[in-house]
């Protein structure tokens, strides 16, 4: 168990294998209302939709799945507004919740949709992705994308709670493993020296799911710590975005075929190998760097790149401030440093 304690607001993750099993007993524990909404998607709901329904109402809630299509289109003004009209048909108020339950997507948009339906509902976060249960679920930050920029509508909310049940993730594809590993790999870069020899040890993918509790619990550690020092992220909470500035153009110029995790494993190498060339990182950190998202199978570089594109999409980030664009650089693993440079010069860093 986690205690995120922030001045406005505090909650608890929870992270057990076999929590889901009991899901309604542990909503019970936290809220006293009468209806809940669970927002899902297409994939989540045939595996866990049921179970959790059932739960829910075992333990005295009126519950229903409202479930969108699986797939980042989906974190879109369009369907936050399907979900509204969902829950005013459901006749739900500020006093009853709803339990967002699937992966980043899904965390997002139920997150986004809580917060500002009737000015904001209290909601429940239980990611069933290794990206979403190391990174996303946590944090108070929800959003929804539009046609020009991720993420270029959200809000600040925070969870009433979050349950993190590594079991959840036996359903993932590979791929969507890899794609949570980039985040407790940036986890380990910028903050957690320990966490990082700790993946060095293990072999694979399949190796890490084995010790999955300890290492979300390190990862988790990381952000936990740099969200009650910046909940705002105006400050060191900017260290999360490692790899992100960079990874984000790509997932934008790709139109998306780039995933989350394959978009942060190859920005935080192009932008370390040209912070390590100009001396503003050790040198030998790029290699220690390749080496680790090598082992679990992700890309270092991408395929072709349209070097004037992807500037185009890094400066339509929200994370451009103007001519100023703030980036993430390794000290050393296991310590970053936050820079400012003039937004012209992330050319650079496109190599």
């Amino acid at each position: 168990m986690l205690h995120i304690h922030l001045e406005e607001h505090s909650y608890d993750i929870l992270i057990k294998r076999g929590a889901f099993q009991n899901v309604g007993t542990w909503v019970q524990q936290l809220w006293d209302k009468q209806r809940i909404a669970v927002i899902t998607d297409s994939n989540v709901a045939p595996l866990y939709g049921g179970q959790i329904v059932d739960s829910l109402t075992a333990a005295g809630f009126e519950a229903t799945l409202l479930v969108v299509p699986a797939g980042e289109k989906s974190k879109s003004l369009e369907q936050a507004a399907n979900l509204y009209d969902g829950l005013a048909q459901l006749g739900m108020t500020r006093s009853d919740g709803i339990i967002a339950l699937g992966g980043g997507v899904i965390g997002d948009l139920g997150g986004f949709v809580a917060s500002t339906y009737m000015r904001g509902i209290d909601f429940l976060q239980i990611p069933t992705t290794l990206l979403a249960q190391v990174d996303s679920s946590i944090g108070g930050k929800t959003a929804v994308n539009t046609g020009s920029a991720k993420n270029l509508v959200g809000t600040f909310a925070q969870p009433a709670g979050v349950m993190i049940d590594p079991d959840l993730l036996t359903s993932l594809p590979l791929k969507r493993v890899q794609e949570g590993i980039a985040e407790i790999i940036k986890s380990a870069a910028i903050a957690d020296p320990e966490l990082w020899q700790t993946l060095a040890g293990l072999k694979d993918e399949v190796d890490l799911l084995a010790h999955a509790e300890k290492v979300i619990t390190a990862s988790l550690k990381v952000k936990q710590k740099v969200v009650e020092e910046d909940p705002f992220d105006h400050g060191s909470r900017l260290t999360l975005n490692f790899g992100h500035t960079i990874g984000h153009g790509l997932e934008r110029t790709a139109a998306f075929d780039t995933s989350h995790g394959e978009g942060v494993a190859m920005g935080m190498i192009m932008i370390t190998r040209h912070a390590e060339a100009i001396g503003l990182t050790p040198k030998g950190t790029t290699q220690q760097l390749t080496e680790m998202v090598e082992k679990f199978h992700l890309p270092i570089t991408p395929s072709e790149i349209d070097k004037e594109q992807l500037y185009q999409a890094i400066t339509h980030d929200k994370k451009a401030r103007g001519q100023q664009l703030k980036i993430i650089l390794l000290e050393a693993i296991g310590q970053a440093k936050i820079m400012t440079i003039p937004t012209e010069k992330i050319k650079d860093y496109l190599l």
